[in-house]
């Protein structure tokens, strides 16, 4: 095959430079040498692929300059995929799992995050009070699927069944006209899934496994080779009126774990995946008729290509948490998230911390007490402890992050003293977990 002029600047610097190189490099760039003949082949038959170019560039610049700017931050994606555990319902190490040292860099890119969570608790699922190896409990399914534990991870993940046309279907009330629905997800295996392997988040009138004539209906793609966006659907009487793909890159975020927010506010219907929101359709959603909320696993491999799903949150409201702690002067929320035992936020958390910013920035003579609460885990007065930094950790936010008066917040930690929900129950744990802010 003939390479034109184009092609040769590429490949013929980069093959120089591979003769002369280390024995320590050569094995590697002998690899990238092929990958860059291949992109080079691609050049004269429909140009060379924008995405693979830009990457190959990128590892070129990282070895030929490795204090440039432009490759000496490029990380080696580690390959390694945590062990799926479906066998025991505990730990495989006592080690904790490492907390990441990026917390400030994550809340601050969250910082104009505008994701409120509902208020009334409606649904909750961590799977805790599943047995691994189970299908979970309080749910449907017309195919299957189980409780497992990824790695060494203690949190629990509901394994989808994967394949088409098989719907999971949580035990939720009727879907009020404004509600918010979380829940975090993570594929493994996902290397060679093909384009359209998708999770499909129905908001369905219909009660079993279909899609009846009303819904909305949005999906996630977790292909690997190319970018594929996400989509959003609707139909009203059996018509659909919308059908789009917006454009979206998610595909290190649904391999590495990604948290999905959703806010239907009448016809309004919102989706970010992370801290980006990608879909905003005001008049998407069939008004007084969708009751039910399913996940469809569609095209995906099964046994090869898995997809987890944990901590489903389903909330009536979210509503405008400003206007509430003007007028009555006191909030308490649930949305404010830690990881587990720890007084570490959760970047999702920042929707709500940005709203009490707001409420300070409007009136600076507004100070705060921040309290913090737990559920009954843990010894009583580790729980005092740990309820006491969390609120510090929600005031740092503020500062840091927001540019807050550090002069107008105080904290305090109730620890467990102040249920608000039953301590036996996953639903009851998740409300009791909550943080107050009281004007002074």
């Amino acid at each position: 095959m003939k390479i034109d002029n184009t092609a040769r600047r590429f490949v013929l610097p980069f093959m120089v430079f591979l003769a002369f190189s280390s024995t320590a490099n050569a094995q590697l760039l002998k690899k990238l040498g092929k990958r860059a003949e291949k992109a080079a082949e691609r050049a004269v038959e429909r140009r060379v692929d924008k995405e693979a170019t830009e990457k190959t560039d990128q590892v070129l610049d990282s070895i030929l300059e490795p204090g440039s700017k432009k490759g000496g931050n490029l990380q080696v994606p580690n390959n390694k995929e945590p062990e799926v555990n479906s066998k025991e319902n505990k730990r495989t190490s006592e080690n904790p799992p490492e907390v990441s040292s990026e917390g400030p860099k994550s809340l601050e890119v969250y910082s104009k995050f505008d994701f409120v969570p509902g208020d009334e608790q409606l649904f909750f699922d961590d799977f805790a009070n599943d047995f691994v190896g189970d299908f979970p409990a309080r749910w449907n399914t017309n195919a299957g699927g189980e409780v497992v534990i990824l790695g060494e991870d203690s949190e629990k993940w509901f394994k989808l069944k994967s394949g088409y046309n098989i719907f999971f279907i949580p035990n939720v009330p009727n879907l009020p006209n404004d509600y918010t629905i979380e829940f975090d997800v993570r594929g493994l295996g996902m290397e060679k899934s093909s384009s359209t392997a998708r999770l499909r988040i129905d908001l369905s009138e219909d009660g079993k496994f279909d899609e009846g004539e009303n819904f909305v209906q949005a999906s996630i793609p977790f292909c690997q080779y190319t970018p594929v966006g996400v989509t959003v659907e609707n139909r009203r009487n059996n018509k659909r009126e919308i059908y789009s793909t917006v454009e979206a890159d998610l595909r290190k975020a649904v391999t590495e774990g990604a948290h999905i927010s959703i806010a239907v506010n009448d016809e309004r219907f919102r989706l970010w995946v992370n801290e980006t929101k990608y879909i905003d359709v005001p008049k998407a959603v069939p008004l007084e008729k969708l009751r039910t909320l399913k996940f469809h696993a569609n095209n995906f491999n099964d046994g090869t290509e898995q997809v987890f799903i944990t901590n489903l949150k389903v909330a009536k409201g979210g509503e405008d948490l400003r206007r509430k702690l003007l007028s009555e002067g006191k909030i308490s929320t649930n949305a404010i998230l830690f990881n587990s035992g720890s007084d570490q936020l959760k970047p999702e958390s920042m929707g709500v911390i940005r709203q009490i910013f707001q409420v300070l920035e409007q009136d600076s003579s507004i100070n705060l007490k921040i309290v913090g609460h737990t559920d009954s885990d843990g010894a009583e007065d580790a729980n005092i402890k740990l309820s006491k930094s969390r609120a510090d950790a929600v005031k740092k936010a503020l500062v840091s992050v927001y540019g807050v008066d550090a002069g107008r917040l105080s904290t305090d930690g109730k620890g467990e003293s102040e249920p608000v929900g039953d301590n036996k129950t996953s639903d009851g744990k998740s409300q009791n977990r909550r943080v107050e802010f009281i004007k002074l």
